[in-house]
């Protein structure tokens, strides 16, 4: 039975994010008094009194705004209000009722949707006297809790519960395959993530650093559940100047770790940038599996970049990266996105190739016929056999009459040769 799904909608800054974050008992999305800081749906299971549902966290609602950003966040909060089973209304008692709540309240009101009037920010009983105020919003009876400080959030859940249509157990379906989308702001990583969904599920502008948090969207292909995180776009650390990039570019990294394969974009117009070695390394240093997407592809003038100049470029660039493959694609137009799903997806199983014992001992004999381990001194380095200890990222473990003789180059071109 698919998951209910419960969308959290309000204006800007009355603390839908730190009741998303008070629900799902994780710092997921982002915080901060700065409106219009969530810009995506931000999804995330949750689970009370052994019901499980998918929270989304959405962006400040400013219906009329022309704000390219707010004109984005309504966008998705209609997306929110399309899937979800039922809706929670946060709004603020400090500020009371205001017109964008009324305005919103009206909306509401036409969805057809169950609708919980939370009224946030009432850490203390002297002020559930002004509740009063937001029974003029036609939603129904307000629902006081304080998101900060944690009070009255088990009531809220138990009226969730309550009004789901179907009460789905915790058996949630979870992706054994996790693949994230990394890459330089504005590289085309949320169109990617589009094009392989066939909506507009996240926001694309041509902004950078749209995506602030990482998101999570699971898809089936080719009888596999693939779960796809969209990034925020990694910046250099001397750019990161607001609290807001600080948290993101945290996620961003986060995100590597709980990855099985980076999906590195970059963009075909401008070639590779310091910025992109740095994030193709720092997928490396995690032990993750990478593929290179050169995305804008159809952008290009072939007649002065071919696929296979380029490519030799980028490992001209990266050569201790060399062995990462490489696909041309264009999100635009939706050329090869598909193949390097599939290229991502070979990666994650040759990731878990187990090689037996007797093969990788037949491969070190040729290795070290090629090429013999120099002396340490005066003593006769020998490698005696090898046999590997672990998938996902693959491990080898060597033995050898003298570790402290192999060297990181002679390790280098073991590595090299294992490739």
């Amino acid at each position: 039975m698919a998951k209910n799904t419960v969308a959290i909608l309000g204006r800007p800054n009355v603390g839908k994010s730190t009741l998303f974050n008070r629900i799902v008992k994780k710092r997921e999305a982002i915080v901060d008094s700065t409106p219009g800081v969530t810009r995506d749906r931000l999804y995330m299971t949750t689970e009370w009194a052994g019901v499980s549902f998918e929270l989304i966290d959405t962006g400040g609602y400013v219906p009329l705004s022309t704000d390219v950003f707010e004109q984005a966040i309504r966008e998705q909060a209609a997306y929110a209000i399309n899937e979800a089973d039922a809706i929670l209304f946060v709004t603020d008692v400090m500020s009371g009722v205001t017109a964008l709540d009324e305005e919103i309240a009206a909306i509401l009101q036409k969805s057809g949707r169950n609708v919980i009037l939370v009224v946030n920010k009432v850490d203390n009983d002297g002020r559930l006297a002004d509740l009063v105020d937001f029974y003029r919003l036609g939603i129904g009876e307000p629902h006081p809790v304080s998101a900060i400080n944690g009070l009255r959030i088990g009531d809220l859940l138990d009226r969730i519960i309550e009004i789901l249509p179907g009460k789905s157990e915790t058996s949630g379906e979870k992706s054994e395959i996790n693949l994230a989308v990394l890459g330089r702001p504005n590289v085309g990583k949320s169109s990617y993530v589009n094009a392989l969904l066939g909506e507009q599920r996240h926001i694309v502008t041509e902004i950078p650093g749209t995506t602030r948090d990482a998101i999570d969207t699971v898809i089936h292909y080719k009888k596999q559940a693939v779960t796809l995180i969209d990034t925020a776009g990694l910046r250099k650390k001397a750019r990161v100047k607001e609290d807001i990039e600080y948290y993101s570019t945290v996620r961003t990294h986060l995100a590597i770790r709980r990855c099985d394969v980076a999906i590195v974009l970059i963009d075909g117009t401008e070639g590779m940038a310091d910025q992109d070695k740095k994030i193709l390394a720092g997928a490396a240093d995690e032990g993750k599996g990478i593929v290179l997407g050169v995305n804008k592809w159809d952008l290009v003038e072939k007649d002065t970049m071919t696929a296979r100049k380029f490519e030799i470029t980028i490992q001209n660039e990266i050569p201790s990266l060399s062995f990462v493959p490489v696909m041309f694609i264009s999100s635009l137009t939706r050329q090869r996105v598909f193949r390097l799903l599939d290229l991502a997806l070979s990666v994650y199983n040759e990731r878990k190739r187990q090689i037996k014992t007797v093969e990788l001992n037949r491969l070190l004999e040729e290795m070290v016929s090629k090429n013999s381990p120099p002396a340490y001194g005066s003593k006769y380095v020998k490698i005696n056999y090898a046999t590997q200890t672990r998938v996902a990222p693959p491990v080898f473990t060597f033995f050898t009459n003298e570790p402290k003789g192999i060297k990181k180059n002679y390790k280098s071109y073991i590595e090299n040769q294992l490739l």
